[in-house]
């Protein structure tokens, strides 16, 4: 026997459920679609500084050194924005957050292409960074709450392939302009494509219905049903029952229950992995331009970079339905490792180097998206959203510190080999803590 949602005596309809169940409306994959743009937004933000870098260091006569810390400083900025503003999403709303995220980079983009000293421009690629990081956070959440639970692993697989659509989309404009323009133009484009998103995101992103949900208020069952509609979903009558207190996800946690091991462990792995990730993506166009070829080449090159990275993801998961997550994530570290010692002995050709470049981000970019279902299957339910925030965020430290790191080896007067293997050995670290790693999550009761 059916009844009215509403009616005495039964539970209403839960949104959650309707949403989960049913099949997916085409206002959700546009949601969704707009969760791969961002990201893609956000992969070419990130990027701009490393096709800028050639002119920069032209104009400005910096050396490698002083330029691998500004390299490095949107990737602190990630890591504050990316736990600070996703703590702001929690609180004040997804979509708010977005457009305050959006804010920031445009703001930062624009500020860059004015600025005339290196600590200037390290300053503002620090805010910027604040607005990417934090950007990051919350479309992951996104694109698993818009999607129904049948399709929410493609579209969170869907979504991280648009990192590298944005280097290669966004790159490969950037090159262009570096032709006949300057560096600035880089960060001119950059801002432009992030103020497009600004009207963009109150028509076609609404704030996901469990957000809502954690967070009642007077008007949520409006709120809820606005939503409901802009998914293309009926509205209900009434709102489900609140959650039950559940016990507060906390640091400490992490640690007790016998946990500690698994977090360092994870934490290990995702930071030596990045720390591996981002040599050839913040690098190889500097690397490139040193032997002489023009900085819209060298731009070239990190496109064809991110080409790599978009199909070794795409590939990864494929491959991850068919062989064990371990020995799968196993092998491509391996070969993340093998791929950047051998782009240090790449020879002076842009073919060459392209190759290597795209092969080095085949193998590493498998990795992080293997990383992401790693995390998630490691930590108990309790725990797995502060676990995967913690080991995130604080891995993210592998990622700014790697442009630094190769800048003073280079200024150390290592050559080119010689760097590469030191930072390819980020990936087998990595493979050492995954060996390591305890098999199956710990209970918490």
């Amino acid at each position: 026997m059916s009844s009215t949602p509403g009616e005495p005596g039964t539970s209403p309809v839960d949104p959650r459920d309707t949403l989960a169940g049913a099949p997916m409306t085409w206002q959700q994959w546009v949601a969704v679609g707009m969760c791969v743009l961002l990201n893609a937004l956000d992969g070419f933000d990130v990027l701009s500084i490393s096709f800028a870098a050639p002119g920069i260091a032209r104009e400005w006569g910096v050396d490698r050194a002083a330029l691998g810390v500004v390299l490095s400083m949107e990737l602190i900025g990630m890591m504050a924005g990316s736990v600070l503003l996703g703590q702001v999403a929690d609180r004040l709303g997804r979509r708010p957050t977005v457009i305050g995220c959006l804010a920031i980079m445009a703001l930062g983009m624009v500020s860059t292409t004015q600025v005339h000293s290196i600590e200037a421009l390290a300053a503002t690629r620090l805010f910027t960074g604040l607005g990417i990081g934090g950007m990051l956070a919350v479309i992951n959440a996104l694109a698993a709450e818009f999607a129904s639970a049948r399709t929410r692993g493609a579209a969170v697989a869907v979504m991280a392939a648009g990192y590298p659509i944005g280097g290669i989309a966004g790159g490969s404009i950037a090159s262009a302009l570096l032709v006949h323009g300057d560096w600035r133009d880089v960060f001119w484009l950059g801002a432009g494509m992030t103020a497009l998103f600004l009207p963009l995101v109150p028509l076609f992103v609404p704030e996901p219905v469990s957000a809502l949900l954690q967070r009642r208020r007077p008007d949520t069952l409006a709120r809820v049903n606005r939503s409901l509609s802009a998914l293309g979903h009926a509205p209900v009558a009434a709102l489900p029952p609140a959650d039950p207190v559940v016990r507060q996800s906390s640091l400490a946690e992490l640690f007790r229950h016998g946990m500690a091991r698994t977090t360092l462990l994870l934490t290990v792995i995702y930071f030596s992995q990045l720390l591996t990730f981002y040599f050839i993506l913040k690098w190889s166009p500097k690397v490139v331009a040193d032997m002489g070829f023009a900085a819209s080449a060298a731009g070239g090159v990190l496109v064809w970079a991110n080409v790599g990275g978009l199909v070794g993801s795409l590939l990864y998961s494929v491959l991850a339905v068919r062989i064990p997550m371990r020995s799968l994530l196993g092998g491509f570290m391996v070969a993340s490792a093998a791929a950047v010692a051998l782009f240090g002995r790449a020879p002076a050709d842009l073919t060459l180097l392209a190759l290597a470049a795209a092969a080095v981000q085949f193998c590493a970019n498998g990795v992080i998206v293997g990383l992401y279902g790693l995390v998630a299957d490691s930590f108990p339910a309790a725990n797995r959203a502060g676990g995967t925030g913690f080991v995130i965020g604080l891995g993210r430290g592998g990622a700014a510190l790697s442009p630094m790191l190769g800048g003073y080896l280079f200024k150390a007067g290592f050559t080119l080999p010689s760097v590469a293997v030191v930072m390819a050995g980020g990936s087998l670290v990595a493979l050492l803590a995954l060996l390591a790693l305890p098999r199956r999550p710990v209970e918490v009761h």
